[in-house]
């Protein structure tokens, strides 16, 4: 009995969370209001000033933790209706995650090995920009720690959705298929969610790229540490 009211505490409080800071977003549509940013960042506070753990949290959080698998299915939807324009823009898509791939890899090669940071760091950086269970897997055979993995995946997520606006701004990136392409290839489900929120065609295209970043990347991450380290 105390599991069940401990998750639905969890759940429920999650939800609340959510809920808040959406409709805060919804009037202070900035970079730092995003639910998936500030919810966070309130719930670990919550969670540290009450002295409760992650596991105690995540007896129920593990239930909201299960829908990532069907949200991202979800995705799919739109792709299907935006099929016909996305069979024509197939080149610049691939070409441009392809690109954004081989950046999002050998940026986190280059710049951890900059400052010094361990080897196994390093494995766990690599995969930053793919969706965590690809990241987790391709860190986990190149002798890295699918939990910090999973960590930078976050982060990325996070930090790209964060950081878009301004990068947009400052390349002049206009283009709804630019903005698809990078989201996708560099905050993979979360920038794709983002991307769809604004922009059916641009959540679309954010989808495919994510798709197919975390392919190149499985391909491509093994061979640019091998030559870069």
């Amino acid at each position: 009995m105390n599991s069940i009211l401990i998750g639905l505490l969890s759940i429920v409080g999650t939800l609340a969370v959510y809920s808040t800071i959406w409709k805060l977003h919804k009037k202070i549509m900035l970079p730092i209001t995003l639910p998936i940013f500030l919810g966070s960042i309130l719930i670990v506070s919550v969670l540290l000033v009450f002295d409760i753990s992650y596991d105690t949290y995540m007896v129920g959080g593990e239930w909201i933790n299960q829908l990532l698998g069907p949200a991202v299915v979800a995705l799919a939807y739109p792709l299907y209706q935006q099929r016909h324009l996305l069979k024509e823009l197939i080149i610049p898509i691939v070409c441009g995650t392809l690109l954004g791939a081989v950046a999002g890899v050998s940026s986190g090669i280059l710049l951890s090995g900059w400052i010094g940071v361990d080897d196994f760091i390093i494995y766990s950086l690599v995969p930053k920009s793919v969706t965590t269970p690809v990241s987790m897997a391709i860190a986990d055979s190149m002798g890295g720690v699918m939990s910090l993995a999973a960590i930078f995946v976050i982060i990325a997520g996070i930090g790209g959705v964060i950081m878009s606006p301004y990068v947009f701004k400052v390349f002049k990136i206009d283009h709804v298929i630019g903005r698809g392409v990078g989201m996708g290839s560099a905050s993979h489900a979360i920038g794709t969610a983002h991307a769809m929120e604004h922009d059916q065609l641009g959540g679309s295209v954010s989808t495919v790229a994510m798709v197919l970043s975390a392919v190149i990347v499985s391909i491509i991450a093994p061979a640019l540490v091998s030559l870069m380290m």
